[in-house]
């Protein structure tokens, strides 16, 4: 379990922008939800969904406006909204304390999982590249995580390499990105996604790879990669 603990790690520092909202219990152990703002090396600033147990609250008084240190692990799960079911990506929090000095890099992230879809590459009208991949990262109790991530330039370029099944390690930021999606002629609503953005990855060479772990990982990405292809930036 120990390993586990340490192929999702990420770190984020900032501000708390919504109250505490309580989720759900389980075990006799209360969860709740809420949202920080984490600024960019841009003007910009990632709205990022929190989930935090009730013991680590203590008496620490979560509210907006007060700056927080987080660090957890990036959690995906399915949520029926809207008649459809939808893949939800959550900061599940393992320590939280206040902020009292700010760092370089206040968004950053590990992954070290298994590519379950053949990722996508493609070039904008502007000539960037870039590579959308649905990264699977193993949990305890034979669970997984499936994380949208995005990458760019080289990056993108060396995922034209890699296929199903690979092991990769990547480093990054998570982030939130505001797009449109069109439910009839007339409407158009406004939704939000989350994916990690790459900075550097590579790929992992392992002799003794788990054949059966990749096959599950595989089969249950084709599942989510389903929730979140409308979430592509076009």
């Amino acid at each position: 379990m120990d390993n586990l603990m340490l192929n999702n790690k990420i770190y984020l520092e900032g501000k708390v922008v919504s109250e505490l909202k309580f989720s759900h219990e389980m075990y006799g152990e209360g969860f709740y939800n809420f949202n920080i703002e984490v600024p960019r090396l841009s003007e910009s600033k990632d709205v990022l969904f929190i989930t935090i147990s009730e013991r680590l609250i203590g008496g620490m008084d979560i509210r907006p406006g007060i700056e927080v240190v987080v660090e957890g692990q990036l959690r995906s799960y399915n949520k029926f909204v809207d008649g459809a079911n939808r893949l939800i990506l959550t900061v599940f929090v393992r320590n939280i304390s206040l902020c009292r000095e700010k760092s370089k890099n206040p968004n950053q992230i590990f992954l070290d999982g298994f590519i379950c879809k053949e990722p996508i590459y493609r070039t904008t009208p502007f000539g960037r590249e870039i590579s959308d991949m649905l990264l699977a990262v193993n949990r305890a109790y034979n669970k997984s995580d499936y994380i949208p991530t995005i990458a760019w330039g080289r990056n993108s370029r060396f995922c034209k390499s890699l296929k199903v099944g690979d092991n990769i390690r990547i480093w990054g930021r998570l982030q939130s990105r505001e797009y449109q999606k069109k439910i009839s002629d007339t409407e158009v609503v406004k939704k939000v996604a989350y994916e990690v953005s790459i900075s550097k990855m590579e790929k992992v060479n392992k002799d003794n790879d788990d054949e059966k772990s990749k096959g599950k990982v595989m089969e249950e990405g084709e599942k989510n990669l389903k929730d979140i292809k409308d979430k592509r930036i076009s």
